[in-house]
């Protein structure tokens, strides 16, 4: 993929290296780039997660009042739930929130090193029209 097929979201992170050791342990980004200890770049897909430490321009640019971690949050699909609760909890990790189920779908909240939200939803099944075989 070429930078303009990603849609690229940026946290601000404590520290790059843990961010980057979060995200392709834990959640099946690859390393893109890295200027570590300012900045690191991991992609899933066609998510392009910029992390950028507290040295980077990125980080710099941010109002005072805004440095926090906050509601905002990526949205990683997730074909079993259950199965990635139990995989990222036997690696010590805990979550955010309990399982939440909706019309959509169920979903959890985790967060990173530096306290951004992950948001693992597990979309509902929808029954599709019956195929054309089974009329």
């Amino acid at each position: 993929m070429t930078p303009d097929q990603y849609a690229s979201v940026r946290y601000l992170v404590d520290d790059v290296q843990t961010a980057v050791d979060f995200y392709t342990t834990h959640l099946g980004f690859t390393l893109n780039t890295s200027a570590a200890p300012a900045f690191a770049d991991v992609v899933r897909g066609p998510l392009r997660l910029l992390l950028s430490g507290p040295a980077s321009s990125g980080a710099r640019a941010t109002p005072e009042d805004a440095t926090t971690a906050g509601r905002n949050r990526i949205h990683l699909i997730i074909d079993d739930l259950d199965a990635e609760i139990d995989r990222l909890h036997s690696t010590g990790l805990s979550f955010r929130s309990d399982v939440v189920t909706g019309p959509g779908g169920r979903q959890i909240l985790l967060t990173d090193p530096a306290g951004n939200l992950i948001e693992l939803f597990q979309p509902a099944h929808r029954p599709g029209p019956p195929s054309p075989a089974a009329l």
